[in-house]
């Protein structure tokens, strides 16, 4: 598989200049703001979709979207990737095998709407896909120590550069089975990073039962289903999951755990 880039890369954040008002004056600081901008997703020239996400990773998020989204089956699907920057976007040219672009021809979830950041269900035609029977990653959830959990929730900040500067993008990190984490990749979308932290982990060609995935949001039903797709034994998250999210993790046999005060608590 040939990965190439055009055009120059974009910044995955911005400075600005703001001032604040107290009783003692004015004052003047630098803040940073994450970038967010289209990114299209185009297999053999069919126009798949377009995601709101932050400019960064693109080749892992390229990859991790197009397993996550069952496109593609494996890397060996794709043949090549140009990707395309300019001040309006960014365009994601794959060229994929001839089986694959027959499949996508006759299953493709016609999406008509501009993907958001902030949700990975937007343009689907038919609700009965929520509640499609996800693959069991394993026989019986994962067993870990709530220790090595709550180790890699404590330095998941530690990992997290384009938040330090910003405060306001979602990070998904793999950790190994001592907690130590090793991947991170951040997005304004937390859709979005676990996609390329997906896409890392499958170029890198990382064992999931090697460690497991940390994320600093809440554990939506999406994050479970591209989890469960790629076979995650065991995810973690910085905020409670919806029920929602817990039965198809169930279903899926998928370990969860959630921060807990100053901890970390097992829930499935």
């Amino acid at each position: 598989m040939k990965i190439k880039f055009h055009g120059e890369d974009i910044a995955s954040s911005r400075e600005f200049s703001v001032s604040s008002h107290s009783p003692r004056g004015e004052a003047k600081a630098s803040w940073h703001i994450p970038e967010e901008v289209p990114v299209a997703f185009v297999f053999n020239r069919r126009n798949y979709s377009v995601m709101m996400a932050t400019p960064d990773d693109l080749a892992d998020f390229a990859i991790g979207f197009s397993l996550t989204e069952n496109i593609i089956r494996d890397l060996s699907d794709i043949m090549s990737i140009d990707i395309h920057q300019s001040e309006l976007g960014v365009d994601l040219h794959f060229k994929v095998s001839r089986e694959v672009i027959e499949k996508l021809d006759l299953t493709q979830r016609r999406r008509n709407l501009i993907g958001s950041a902030s949700c990975g269900l937007c343009g689907l035609e038919n609700a009965d896909v929520l509640f499609k029977k996800l693959p069991q990653v394993s026989l019986e959830p994962a067993d870990i120590d709530e220790t090595i959990i709550t180790k890699a929730l404590s330095n998941l900040s530690d990992h997290q550069p384009l938040n330090h500067k910003t405060r306001t993008v979602h990070a998904a990190a793999w950790a190994d089975l001592s907690g130590d984490i090793k991947i991170v990749r951040e997005d304004v979308g937390r859709h979005n990073a676990l996609d390329k932290l997906l896409g890392a982990l499958a170029l890198e060609k990382i064992s999931m039962e090697s460690g497991f995935v940390v994320m600093s949001s809440r554990c939506s039903y999406e994050i479970i289903e591209k989890a469960a797709l790629r076979g995650v034994k065991i995810l973690v998250s910085v905020s409670a999951p919806t029920a929602f999210a817990l039965r198809k993790a169930k279903e899926a046999n998928i370990a969860v755990f959630a921060r807990f005060g100053k901890g970390a608590v097992r829930l499935l």
